[in-house]
């Protein structure tokens, strides 16, 4: 007997019983639907708060707090230069970079004829020049810094936040006038936006040095702006109206500072265990690391805080919030697979049945010489047949519950429901943390494609094993005393 025969005779033998076979597909189809609904929910969910913590942070970034002494009093690896091209070298590291700002780095930005604009220089960052776009910076215009950029003697080319220009004052005005600054976001009566006093990429920007005698020097030097940097408080708030260069030109700057005031250093001290002490110079302060994938932040974490660092990324938020919708996930799947523990139950009583109904087939077949592992295939192949038909028809309602869910507001206001329906809350009480409506991201049910494939193998699966003992159960009549069974 051929595979395509114990095909048709299956086909037939279900098509036969129309009834009991879809009363036993139905139960299928519930247990089959409701497995693959309440996955997506929680496929939906963490895609929810994956854009939730991308908003607040890069995902894939690492911050070290980098302290004098760390929380046991035990002395910290110095983080300097040489130790971040360590920290470089290590795999699944794409770029390392401290977000360097000088202490005693007093000066002011100046444009304008006469130096009428003015800038107090605070928000100023050093940064390696090629680290910026691998760290996930975007720009609006311009270009990015690169090492070998050379402008000629005390000429630095910089990168600006996206309204740094707001940050100018103009000196002409007093300082209880309400046209000393513009804001940004500031509309004027007709509300337009309000400009700046001036385009910073066109104007010549001064960085005037200043001691702290009573007898002040200064230093001048030219800032270049190659770029302008789009505003994402996300990846630092400089990216709003700060400046960023070099670091190596701000160190140079932080030295030229130095020597205007004679060379002073500042000392300051830290209490380690209830003991005064001299704060140690241990290297950058703050420093981030952008590493390739989400997956690979721990491990890299984890090497860092082996090292003494104190470290902080979104990784275990992002485990709490995944730990949080799979206990959510757990108990409605327990559910789900109640009823399609139900339908294995039906699909092994109706095979039992159709063995009880079908003993005299059975035994003409073996005197026929029939192999008994035909007959256990044929019966496989209706108890797995079942399954798919049941997956098939589930996966279809799953679509579709998968749709309604989606557009739910819109179908409840399309019925006059002026309220509509309230997502955020129904996403937190799956576990969601926050709601995106924008996309996939936006979305309540979220079915890929992979979790169709799951559906249909899952429930075909089913139904095989719960043929499996009625199918062997066939194989044992007698052959004898199937023929004279009535």
């Amino acid at each position: 007997m051929k595979i395509s025969d114990l095909l048709r005779l299956s086909f037939d033998n279900l098509r036969r019983r129309k009834g009991r076979t879809a009363l036993t597909v139905i139960g299928v189809v519930v247990g089959t639907c409701a497995i693959i609904v309440m996955i997506s929910l929680g496929i939906a969910i963490n895609i929810q708060n994956e854009a939730m913590l991308a908003s607040w942070g890069d995902l894939t970034q690492i911050q070290i707090y980098n302290y004098s002494w760390s929380s046991t009093g035990s002395e910290v690896p110095k983080l300097d230069d040489e130790m971040l091209d360590t920290i470089r070298a290590y795999p699944n590291v794409v770029a390392a970079t401290p977000y360097y700002q000088p202490n005693n780095l007093n000066g002011n930005v100046f444009a304008g004829k006469n130096d009428r604009y003015s800038m107090y220089l605070w928000n100023c960052y050093g940064l390696y020049a090629d680290t910026m776009e691998p760290m996930g910076f975007e720009l609006l215009s311009g270009s990015w810094l690169t090492d070998d950029m050379n402008l000629g003697r005390r000429r630095i080319p910089i990168l600006i936040g996206e309204n740094m220009a707001y940050e100018f004052e103009d000196t002409r005005k007093s300082y209880n006038s309400g046209r000393r600054q513009i804001w940004s976001g500031q509309v004027d009566s007709l509300g337009n936006p309000v400009p700046p006093f001036f385009d910073p990429e066109k104007e010549e920007l001064t960085l005037r040095l200043t001691n702290y005698d009573e007898n002040p020097k200064t230093m001048d030097y030219e800032l270049v702006v190659v770029g302008v940097l789009k505003s994402d408080y996300s990846r630092h708030y400089f990216t709003e109206s700060g400046i960023v260069m070099r670091l190596a030109d701000l160190k140079m700057l932080e030295e030229a500072s130095k020597k205007l005031n004679g060379n002073r250093e500042s000392t300051s001290y830290v209490y380690v265990n209830g003991v005064q002490q001299k704060e140690q110079d241990n290297g950058y302060q703050e420093v981030y690391i952008k590493v390739d994938k989400v997956d690979n932040v721990e491990p890299v974490e984890t090497w860092l805080q082996e090292l003494g660092y104190q470290t902080n990324s979104m990784t275990q938020v992002r485990e709490d919030m995944q730990a949080s919708v799979a206990q959510s996930q757990m108990i409605l799947g327990g559910l789900a697979a109640v009823s399609l523990f139900v339908a294995a139950l039906n699909i092994a009583n109706t095979m039992t049945m159709a063995i009880y109904e079908r003993t005299k087939e059975i035994g003409v077949m073996k005197v026929l010489g029939c192999e008994l592992g035909k007959i256990r295939t044929m019966f496989l192949m209706e108890a797995g047949g079942i399954g798919l038909l049941g997956g098939i028809i589930g996966v279809v309602f799953s679509l579709l519950i998968s749709f309604v869910l989606n557009n739910l507001s819109a179908i409840m206001m399309f019925f006059n429901n002026e309220g509509g329906v309230d997502v955020g809350s129904l996403m937190g009480s799956l576990g969601g943390m926050g709601y995106y409506g924008d996309g996939a991201a936006g979305a309540i049910s979220v079915i890929p494609f992979w979790l169709i494939l799951l559906g249909l193998c899952f429930s075909t699966l089913v139904g095989l094993l719960s043929g499996i003992l009625p199918a062997r159960r066939a194989t044992r009549i007698s052959a004898l005393e199937a023929i004279r069974h009535e």
